[in-house]
């Protein structure tokens, strides 16, 4: 009963109805459906050395040991630098979000030409470290050194998934706690609810791991 009178209050969407939805309005359903997501600055830079700096909201961790994380690129709709610049120079960096930055880390969305980099159109600030190749957001929490390590085709929707392994990682020290545990929350990080919308977590609790009760 109780699960019956709670359907009643809940939309529900079959995929015939999914399919038939205007454009926007699935776009904003789908990407919002699963939750909070990271809100990422991947920055790279191109052959001629132009800085290329866009936001990513697909950005997960696949191992601790190697260190890998991944993304998601669907670059044969249209020309992609950030996929282009890591294919082609193999490093990049992940750059997390602050409360103060995410109004210029959304206009990286922006599809501007090749040879505009979004570092000169926003108030975000370059910064190089330890002769790494790819640029670093200057100010941001948390950045990571990556090294492209392999991709795959998705051939469902046309996309890629793009894997790389940790070089090196910066963290501001308040961030990290003694067990190695990052508290975003402290940070002021941001995460994407969406496409376009921006929150800024709170941590509630942290729990010891869970084994069966005797």
């Amino acid at each position: 009963m109780k699960s019956l009178l709670q359907s009643l209050f809940m939309e529900h969407f079959s995929k015939v109805q999914i399919n038939a939805m205007e454009k926007i309005y699935r776009l904003n359903l789908i990407n919002s459906c699963t939750g909070y997501k990271s809100a990422n600055l991947i920055g790279t830079s191109s052959d001629n050395g132009t800085l290329n700096l866009a936001v990513f909201s697909s950005i997960t961790h696949l191992g601790s040991n190697p260190s890998l994380l991944s993304f998601i690129v669907r670059p044969t709709t249209v020309p992609r630098d950030t996929y282009r610049n890591i294919i082609s120079n193999k490093f990049f960096s992940v750059n997390h979000i602050h409360v103060d930055d995410i109004e210029d880390a959304h206009h990286t969305s922006a599809r501007y030409p090749s040879n505009i980099s979004e570092f000169d159109v926003t108030n975000l600030e370059t910064i190089y470290k330890n002769n790494f190749f790819a640029p670093f957001v200057q100010d941001c929490p948390i950045q990571i050194a990556m090294k492209f390590v392999e991709e795959y085709d998705i051939k469902s929707n046309n996309t890629k998934l793009v894997i790389g392994e940790i070089q090196e990682l910066y963290i501001k020290d308040e961030l990290l706690k003694d067990d190695g545990f990052i508290n975003l929350s402290e940070g002021k990080i941001a995460t994407i609810n969406g496409l376009n919308g921006y929150a800024i977590p709170t941590l509630k609790e942290r729990f010891e791991y869970q084994r069966p009760l005797k």
